[in-house]
């Protein structure tokens, strides 16, 4: 059982002591891609919002009554 939990304790001390990561590159092509999907679907994505926006105003009034 000493054996188990002393195993379980070295992995979680590997993955806090690992250094290796996203890089920066990684991160501005993420963002670069996540930007150019916001702009071709910015219509879509503002009839979403509008929506849910209406949807919770008028949910809202019929909680207050």
């Amino acid at each position: 059982m000493k054996k188990r939990l002393q195993k379980i304790k070295d992995t979680f001390r590997g993955f806090a002591e690992d250094q290796s990561g996203i890089g920066v590159v990684e991160i501005i092509l993420i963002l670069v891609i996540v930007i150019g999907l916001v702009l071709i679907f910015k219509n879509e994505i503002t009839s979403i919002i509008n929506s849910a926006f209406d949807s919770i105003k008028s949910d809202s009034g019929a909680i207050l009554r």
